[in-house]
């Protein structure tokens, strides 16, 4: 058998322990969190370090929220893969015996290569040569997953214990939670420890025969849920009712921690989930004096410290050891000792709209960003990308006037169609049917001022839209 993998991409997660950078609506792996030559974000930098493998087909489990974001990622870097979207997180088991079935369904049997999307990796070379030793484990029968090599005593990561040496890899003698501080050190004096770092390489039918011994009423409940999947544009939408009642789990506990066959391959790639912001500081560039500094940010007399700006200017003075977090709508100022530590002010914050959402807000067509507000009028900037075009639409309580700063505007109102460009301005009536779309091959951009008693985003009614959103 050749050596090709099926990637099973796995995008779900908001990431909490990033805020203010990582929320509900846009998390961290949809973003550019990690230096790299090309700009790309973490989702893009999964699929792109994949290059010179032989790939199958691959599949892309995301929220539907995301989906478009996703997809227009996808896009931007020529990635060929199925999205599938779920309608709510269920753990990682069955988003895996999901895409096990449906691989199996399409006739491909070759090793699924679990991956999430929200990890980097360094020496992407060495990754690549690991995966092909694994790939032989995997084609053999057995579940690999991938053990990095543990660097220090981490206390915020799960260890597999290894036993007898298999040649290309270890048996797994039994995966363990995450370590206090006295564990863990004596887990690194042990040296049969790896840190798990949930990737996986096994064939869809031996997943599928290890879950008929290990977790046979979660199997059928995937069965019932791929049987009900519908197409929606280019997307696999999974049914809300079905896939409901598959058991959140993760494919730890419901098929590695039971199976006989898990076998585990080291690695040293220079790997991190980036899942605090004391791993954002490790995983980028940083100064003579430590610091990573991203943006408009400037350190005098400081020291290991992690800045990212992304509208103002961030100075620090005679500090050590912070992260200082600024967005257009949050700061956050941390002792990076304390990182694990700001999931707990995203549950003081709960209620707060910014947990889940950023002031620019992203859509099929393009993103729009809040720029004011008051109790009867909200200012917005708005960015339709090429090609992008909102719905047809009207609303009940608020009017509308745009004005074009940039670019050109076809909009359509009240059955008449007009062609705007830089400067040109229209009103739009409370009530009146209206389109927007740009037709050129460069973004446009107005800004749009809402007047009305009711400003939510749910005071649209969509009448046609092309993103299937009416």
């Amino acid at each position: 058998m050749d050596k090709i993998f099926n990637p099973v991409v796995m995008a779900g997660g908001i990431g909490s322990r990033l805020w203010p950078l990582s929320r509900a609506s846009f998390p961290k792996q949809y973003q550019q969190l990690v230096d790299n030559e090309h700009g790309y974000t973490m989702l893009q930098q999964t699929f792109a370090r994949l290059s010179g493998l032989g790939v199958g087909l691959s599949q892309l489990i995301c929220n539907q929220e995301h989906r478009f974001l996703a997809a227009e990622q996808c896009r931007a870097t020529n990635v060929d893969t199925q999205i599938v979207l779920e309608p709510f997180g269920r753990n990682t088991a069955p988003a895996v015996v999901l895409a096990a079935l449906r691989l199996i369904a399409a006739g491909r049997d070759e090793p699924m290569l679990v991956l999430s999307a929200d990890h980097a990796i360094a020496d992407e070379t060495s990754f690549r040569s690991v995966l092909v030793r694994a790939h032989e484990l995997a084609v053999a029968g057995n579940l690999v997953t991938l053990g990095i090599e543990p660097s220090f005593a981490c206390t915020g990561y799960g260890y597999i214990r290894y036993g007898a040496d298999i040649g290309a890899g270890f048996k797994v003698n039994r995966f363990v939670e995450k370590p206090d501080e006295t564990t863990a050190q004596d887990y690194l004096k042990q040296g049969n420890y790896l840190w798990n770092s949930g990737m996986f390489i096994v064939r869809p039918s031996v997943l599928i025969a290890e879950a008929t011994l290990h977790c046979a009423e979660l199997l059928s409940d995937c069965r019932l849920t791929v049987e009900a999947v519908t197409n929606d544009l280019d997307f696999i939408r999974l049914p809300e009712l079905e896939f409901s009642k598959c058991e959140a789990i993760s494919l730890d506990y419901a098929i590695m921690e039971h199976t006989k066959n898990a076998v585990v391959v080291p690695i040293n790639c220079g790997w991190d989930d980036v899942g605090d912001l004391q791993a954002l500081l490790q995983t980028n560039k940083r100064d003579s004096d430590g610091n990573s500094l991203q943006g408009d940010a400037v350190a005098l007399n400081s020291k290991n410290c992690l800045v990212k700006s992304d509208n103002r200017l961030v100075a620090l003075l005679g500090v050590e050891g912070l992260a200082v977090i600024e967005t257009k709508d949050a700061v956050l100022v941390a002792p990076l000792s304390q990182a694990q530590q700001v999931k707990d002010m995203v549950i003081h914050l709960e209620g707060r709209s910014e947990l889940a959402y950023h002031r620019q807000v992203f859509r099929p067509w393009g993103s729009y960003d809040s720029v004011d507000s008051g109790s009867n009028y909200q200012v917005k900037r708005i960015t339709v990308n090429p090609g992008g075009r909102l719905s047809l639409q009207r609303h009940k309580y608020r009017a509308e006037h745009w004005v074009v700063v940039e670019g050109t505007a076809n909009v359509h109102v009240d059955g008449a169609d007009h062609v705007l460009q830089s400067n040109d301005s229209i009103y739009i009536p409370l009530g009146a049917v209206h389109s927007l779309a740009n037709k050129t091959d460069a973004p446009m951009h107005l800004v749009e001022v809402q007047s009305g008693s009711y400003l939510g985003e749910d005071d649209i009614e969509r009448l046609e839209d092309i993103y299937g959103r009416s």
